[in-house]
């Protein structure tokens, strides 16, 4: 049977139904705003792994090219693996619904969403992050949902639900939120920096939308829920053996966590859990279990530390920045570059300028974009001392570069100031948390050392929490182990003005606003003292591009001359690459683009696309080539591409009995346009312009040395 429910968004019904599509999965919903709609389900296995320490949770979102009326590109005509817009909409989903599954939950769950119909007007990304939720809701699997999630903008200064892409492109902050009736979970945000109290007031906006959401899936619960599974949360737990392994913990992990250094500390830890095994003797089932008792005995003593004393692991106060070196121009023949250290994260950052045909297309739902500005994120094994496959990015490296993208992004300058394509690439050397902000701080750096006009300086920051009760600590430059056992993740990042980027992750309720206002007071407060420190460094964009990069001349001609310029195939602007070693973009305003490292290439491709867009002018002397011969006459190339007749009454003074008497294929004639018609064709002679400069007749002569004298009548 199907149920459905219903709120308004936007001035539109936002839907969710389920019974009739996809019967056979533990949940099904689908969900509608306008025209876009998505399929969201979700499957567990009957039977838990017990032998394996972490939750084996699956979430794929996939767009159909058919949702959007397409058919997809490239060779195979399918859909493939999954595109940057798929695998960061995966990760919205994934976020705020991991924490709410029960620890201890080991059955395998599998989230899958499709976005099945694109209205090009709303994005479907929130549809899938409520699909999702109330899909589990719906399923019985053990979840401590339902989560609302909204999209806030700011249009003309007010703020607004869900806003159409339309809107979208003319707000000023593009923030995506998800949490209970009872908290905030999840943030993500982009702005043309805005002040820290328009970021929360937007969230406490977004928040009130999202329990709307909520509610109205509870109210899809009570009409369709399957029966909750039984778990128990207190089922194989050992109380002997999470006695005797604290027991055998004591004051050793302390100390073992007083260590600042991040190796040291770790080896320390993890020798102290080795004696506990083998003290205790335990068998591999047995020692997950250790494992995760001692590992809630770890998190509990730093966060000890951090309430009780206001001290952390590597010996900070809790508002102090670890000690921040910077390296300009460390790449000799990269555009631009720097490396970035913050205490034990480093980032090695580089900038390249390229053309227009180094912009990337994107195939998407509403059409194809094309970007100048990217953005990429590497994280080798090597940066922790691990070994791991090396291979293509993951879905992290992928967030954390999408995340510093739209921080530095919306500082460049625009297209018609700086044609450029820009690619940015931040290596992570060495990281012990925070390598996404110190990806931000590189790439403004970067960015400045290539002389890219950059407005400003743009730096991050990545803000912790640990709330033990009514005592909070609010932490600055978190590191990895405090990310990691901490109850907040709080990265910003922006300018003296402004945020420009945000993300969020909450991992318990009771966050209030004050708290939330005050992490983003501290973490300003942190931004401006990262943002002196990068001004020290360089305080603006270098006034010169590295000679390695390519210079540009644009020129602006008639949109009716773009043809001629491209030729047939490309033929003509390619001629014009080969003979002069450039690189030409054309605009379809008629603005034209010229790239090449040398100076001299640029202005001899200049030319000879002028000499292509020179009109031809009446009563003009010019000399042209002699392209083809006909009986009444020869055709003659004025200019580039634009030809005119000239008959052969006009050849010469006297009468001539053919053509081929005086002129041949090839020859370069003195003519004189004597007619334009009104569709543009020329009349063309040569004996005026030898009549009125005799002295082109003698260079004529010499231009055509095998040209005969035309005999008379």
């Amino acid at each position: 049977m199907t149920q459905s429910v219903h709120v308004d968004l936007n001035g539109l019904p936002f839907s969710m139904e389920t019974g009739k599509v996809a019967k056979q999965a533990e949940g099904a919903v689908v969900v509608r705003h306008g025209g876009t709609m998505v399929l969201a389900t979700c499957v567990a296995s009957k039977t838990p792994n017990e032998a394996q320490d972490f939750f084996p949770l699956t979430v794929e979102y996939r767009e159909r090219a058919y949702a959007g009326g397409r058919i997809p590109g490239g060779y195979f005509k399918r859909e493939g693996r999954p595109v940057e817009k798929e695998i960061l909409t995966s990760r919205l989903i994934d976020r705020p619904i991991r924490p709410l599954f029960p620890k201890g939950f080991r059955n395998e769950v599998q989230v899958i969403c499709l976005a099945i119909s694109a209205d090009q007007e709303h994005d479907p990304d929130v549809l899938a992050m409520n699909g999702a939720s109330a899909a589990l809701c719906l399923s019985g699997i053990p979840f401590d949902g339902p989560v609302g999630a909204a999209r806030v903008g700011q249009v003309d200064g007010k703020l607004v639900v869900n806003p159409t892409l339309a809107q979208q492109d003319v707000s000023t902050l593009d923030l995506v939120i998800a949490g209970t009736e009872d908290a905030v979970l999840m943030v993500e945000a982009g702005a043309q920096e805005v002040s820290e109290e328009t970021m929360l007031e937007a969230i406490v906006f977004g928040h009130a939308e999202c329990k709307r959401l909520v509610r109205a899936q509870k109210e899809l619960g009570q009409k369709a829920g399957r029966p909750r599974w039984p778990f128990d949360r207190e089922a194989g737990r050992d109380r002997e053996l999470e006695a005797r392994v604290r027991a055998l913990a004591g004051d050793r992990l302390a100390a073992a966590l007083a260590v600042h250094e991040k190796h040291g500390r770790a080896d320390a830890v993890s020798a102290v859990f080795e004696e506990i095994v083998k003290a205790l003797g335990l068998d591999e089932t047995t020692k997950v279990a250790a494992r995760e008792v001692f590992a809630a005995l770890e998190a509990a003593e730093v966060r000890r530390m951090i309430v009780e004393r206001g001290i952390r692991v590597d010996g900070r106060k809790v508002s102090e920045i670890r000690p921040i070196t910077i390296d300009m121009s460390y790449l000799p023949r990269a555009h631009g570059s720097s490396l970035f250290t913050r205490g034990e994260t480093q980032a090695l950052v580089s900038a390249t300028l390229g053309t227009k045909s180094d912009e990337q297309k994107v195939e998407a739902l509403d059409g194809d974009e094309w970007r100048r500005f990217m953005l990429h994120y590497n994280f080798p094994s090597f940066s922790v001392g691990e070994v791991r496959r090396f291979g293509s990015p993951g879905r992290r490296e992928i967030g954390h570069g999408a995340l510093a993208e739209r921080a530095v992004g919306v500082l460049l300058p625009p297209k018609e100031e700086f044609p450029y394509t820009i690619r940015i690439v931040s290596d992570i050397l060495e990281s012990n948390g925070s390598s996404s902000m110190a990806t931000v701080c590189g790439a403004s750096l970067a960015l400045m050392d290539a002389g890219v006009p950059l407005k400003t300086h743009v730096a991050g920051i990545a803000m912790g929490l640990v709330k033990e009760g009514d005592r909070v600590g609010i932490l600055t430059d978190i590191m990895g182990t405090e990310d990691h056992y901490g109850d907040m993740d709080f990265k910003v990042a922006g300018t003296e003005k402004g945020i420009t980027a945000l993300q969020m992750d909450i991992k318990i309720s009771g966050v209030s606003l004050e708290i939330m206002r005050a992490a983003l007071a501290n973490a300003r407060e942190a931004r401006l003292f990262v943002l002196a420190k990068m001004r020290e460094a360089i305080e603006k964009p270098r006034p010169e591009l590295s000679p390695y990069a390519p210079r540009f001349v644009t020129i602006k001609i008639r949109p009716e001359k773009i043809r001629e310029i491209i030729g047939p195939g490309g033929k003509v602007v390619r001629a014009i690459q080969d003979q002069t070693g450039t690189k030409v973009d054309i605009e379809d305003d008629g603005r034209v683009t010229v790239f090449s490292p040398d100076s001299a290439s640029v202005q001899k491709a200049i030319a000879m696309i002028q000499d292509i867009c020179r009109e031809v002018e009446l009563d003009r002397i010019y000399v042209g080539k002699v392209k083809k011969i006909v009986e009444f006459g020869a055709f003659v190339e004025v200019i580039p591409n634009t030809e005119g007749l000239l008959h052969i009454s006009q050849i010469a003074e006297s009468r001539i009995r053919s053509v081929q008497d005086v002129l041949s294929e090839g020859d370069e004639v003195a003519v004189k346009v004597i007619e334009i018609d009104g569709n543009g064709k020329m009349r063309l002679s040569r004996k005026i312009a030898l009549r009125e400069q005799p002295a082109l007749a003698e260079k004529e002569r010499l231009r055509n040395p095998n040209a005969a004298n035309p005999p008379r009548d």
